[in-house]
């Protein structure tokens, strides 16, 4: 694990082993809070550290251990208060299980959904939340994210796929209750009104 001080020079943990006059195993070690390390020596190390002026460089420890702690979300539009308030609850579910997350909107535009699809890949992401847009296809775009285990959720607008899980608002049984409320009042003449599916 490398570190950055003051200055333009990069402190490592052999500064801080050299420092000390221990190994740099045991700084690594110690710095990680390793229960072979007694307690003494990882307030050394900790000291030391901080007098170094050091910060750890969490993305590229991360990347090591082959994740990032960050999840993704494509979304059609950002500008609708249904999506605003899944996308609250989907971050305040992501902090409390410790990772980040990572928003783009792809503006209902099939080519900017494959754009923001390969955005993703390229920065790592452990998992995907995804609402497709209008006139997507196929999943194609997803491909390298599914080839690499990376797990992906679509919801509201979703895309059938074994590797794939989807979450929909139950949109019959939303219109079976809403009717049933409008009888409940006394309605007996109930007109709908509806846009297109697309």
């Amino acid at each position: 694990m490398e570190f950055t001080g003051p200055g333009t020079k990069d402190i490592t943990i052999y500064d801080i082993a050299r420092e000390l006059n221990i190994s740099p195993a045991t700084v690594s070690r110690g710095l990680n809070d390793h229960p072979a390390v007694n307690k003494k020596t990882i307030n050394k190390i900790f000291s030391m550290a901080k007098h170094l002026g050091y910060r750890s460089y969490t993305f590229a420890s991360n990347l090591r251990r082959q994740r990032t702690n960050t999840i993704g979300v494509i979304v059609p539009r950002l500008n609708s208060n249904f999506m605003l308030s899944a996308l609250a609850g989907i971050e305040k579910q992501v902090n409390q299980a410790g990772y980040k997350l990572l928003i783009s909107q792809s503006l209902e535009l099939a080519k900017k959904e494959k754009a923001n699809a390969q955005t993703m890949f390229n920065s790592r992401v452990d998992g995907l939340i995804v609402s497709l847009v209008n006139d997507t296809e196929n999943i194609n775009h997803f491909k390298d994210l599914l080839k690499k285990g990376i797990p992906i959720i679509f919801f509201d607008r979703v895309f059938n796929h074994k590797q794939c899980t989807s979450i929909i608002i139950d949109n019959t049984k939303a219109g079976y209750e809403a009717t049933t409320h409008l009888i409940e009042q006394g309605c007996r003449h109930i007109f709908h009104i509806t846009g297109s599916q697309t």
